[in-house]
């Protein structure tokens, strides 16, 4: 009984030292983390980095820092000002990941909020200063090319601060009231211009055809005199013979007048005037 018991002692002793060796001298590192390590005796954070996976540390005298190391996205607003004095409201949407290499330098410089710290700084000084150097229409206008500069100098001001940028974009950009009032206003005014200049193409157009209309009158008067002094009043009575000509034709059509012949034998009501002598 007494070696029953003495053997359940010793495996409960050893469990516990296992426990405790595993509570206190081991840690895992999960997928998408990477582990510092600071240590006590050999002056903080270690160089190295630790990769996945389960290790071993000194209690006491080790103390690991895991970190995240997966890309996240982050959204920076700003207000600032254009090269012509406009306000405007711009969002970039920036996916960044901390360089593996460099994570015992950034928690040493930085902690583990680093991106707290430096994300929203940087990003509303490159947006200041890229947007100054553009009017508000060139903001609409010439967006891609404001994005890809915005790209090009927040990654490079991200690599100081060993932060990797996967890609940077404008999610939102806005004007003030007053702005958009004037575009409005311009827009309206310019739609006025364009009418007036089709009223002013309009009436050219009838005054062209105003002249031309003229001309040719002019023209066959020329024409009707000219021929006039040839011919005499030949061409007058040409022209009221065929008006006459014109004009029988259409009472001829016409069903609500009949003619009546002309003549001493067709006159009935000359013959009927003559009365016998009595």
């Amino acid at each position: 009984m007494d070696k029953a018991l003495g053997r359940l002692s010793g495996a409960a002793g050893t469990l516990a030292v296992a426990t405790f060796t595993a509570n206190t001298c081991l840690y895992t590192v999960d997928g998408g983390e990477r582990a510092v390590m600071f240590d006590t005796l050999r002056g903080g954070i270690l160089p190295g980095v630790i990769n996945e996976g389960t290790h071993f540390m000194i209690p006491v005298i080790q103390k690991p820092v895991i970190m995240d190391v997966r890309t996240k996205a982050r959204e920076i607003p700003s207000v600032t000002g254009t090269k012509d004095l406009q306000m405007v409201n711009i969002k970039l949407r920036v996916l960044w990941r901390p360089v593996i290499e460099s994570l015992p330098r950034l928690y040493r410089e930085l902690g583990t909020d680093f991106d707290e710290r430096v994300l929203p700084s940087i990003g509303n000084e490159v947006l200041k200063s890229v947007v100054a150097q553009y009017n508000a229409e060139e903001l609409l206008s010439k967006r891609g090319e404001v994005s890809d500069r915005i790209k090009k100098e927040l990654i490079k001001r991200g690599e100081q601060f060993y932060l990797t940028l996967d890609d940077v974009a404008i999610t939102h950009l806005t004007f003030g009231r007053e702005y958009m009032k004037a575009i409005e206003a311009k827009q309206v005014a310019s739609q006025e211009a364009e009418r007036q200049q089709w009223v002013v193409k309009k009436a050219e157009q009838e005054r062209q055809a105003v002249v031309t209309r003229a001309e040719g009158e002019a023209e066959a008067a020329l024409i009707i005199t000219s021929a006039m002094e040839k011919t005499g009043n030949a061409i007058i009575e040409v022209r009221r013979i065929d008006a006459a000509k014109e004009i029988a034709g259409k009472l001829a059509n016409s069903r609500n007048i009949t003619y009546l012949p002309s003549g001493a034998g067709g006159s009935g009501a000359s013959e009927g005037d003559d009365e016998p002598e009595s």
